[in-house]
């Protein structure tokens, strides 16, 4: 049996419970060495075999699982944050189905909502905004030209941008010619949720180039840009859902 495993963003702590449970019995472990946080191999048995993906091809990562399931052994495919976000799980699923191998999915905390954590900030604010968009800049992977930054922006949603702080330049310019303000909040989160490492930057559209240049931060970084990072009280509207007025199926409205 194979367990696709979302390790979390990166604190060890904040793998799920679940997730322990699996990667503490499993035989071999083979868990993405450019994202994964290695502490969380401390949850391994001693005897576990353990491969670090980011040096490995797909056939290659198919060879190791193969052999595994031969030897009746069970393995951990260890992904960073949620394995669904750019987890590239897909193509590994496809072929472990193709190989009669069976597999499950345990889902994991996104690297999206460590940053939220790190930022003490909720990205759908009432009266704000009630959307977020979770994308990256086409780079060496390209994304679909009607999911170009220039186009989501267009939305003024909350962006959660991934893979893409070295493009932060380009990504400034394509906001700003869909309509962003020079003054919109920009935050960026370097390895969120990390222990020693988190780094937040905050600023705006006109200075945060600068600014994570300064930090020399230019890998393993999310980009955050909404107006739910700088609203005051006063600009958001607070919660039917724990309004006196409002009734649901657990309380009854008080006036």
């Amino acid at each position: 049996m194979v367990h696709i495993v979302g390790a979390g963003p990166g604190d060890p702590d904040l793998i799920t419970v679940r997730g322990q449970r699996l990667l503490s019995e499993a035989d071999v472990v083979i868990y993405a060495g450019s994202l994964v946080n290695e502490e969380i191999l401390r949850f391994c048995k001693p005897e576990a075999e353990i491969y670090n993906s980011a040096q490995m091809m797909l056939e290659e990562v198919m060879h190791v699982i193969s052999l595994a399931e031969q030897a009746g052994k069970t393995t951990v495919r260890l992904h960073t944050g949620d394995p669904s976000i750019y987890g590239a799980i897909r193509e590994q699923m496809d072929a472990m189905t193709a190989r009669g191998i069976a597999f499950d999915v345990t889902p994991g905390v996104s690297s999206f909502l460590a940053a939220a954590a790190a930022l003490k900030a909720e990205y759908t604010l009432p009266g704000v905004t009630q959307t977020v968009i979770i994308t990256r800049r086409g780079g060496r992977t390209p994304v679909p030209d009607s999911e170009s930054i220039k186009k989501l922006a267009q939305h003024q949603t909350t962006l959660c941008i991934f893979l893409s702080i070295n493009l932060l330049d380009e990504i400034k310019r394509e906001l700003m010619s869909a309509g962003f303000k020079s003054s919109t909040p920009v935050a960026v989160v370097y390895k969120a949720s990390w222990p020693g490492e988190e780094k937040i930057i905050q600023g705006r559209l006109d200075n945060i180039v600068q600014l994570v240049k300064e930090a020399n931060i230019d890998r393993t970084a999310l980009i955050i840009i909404g107006r739910c990072l700088d609203s005051k009280p006063e600009d958001y509207q607070k919660s039917n859902l724990y309004s006196p007025k409002f009734g649901h199926m657990f309380r009854q409205a008080r006036f």
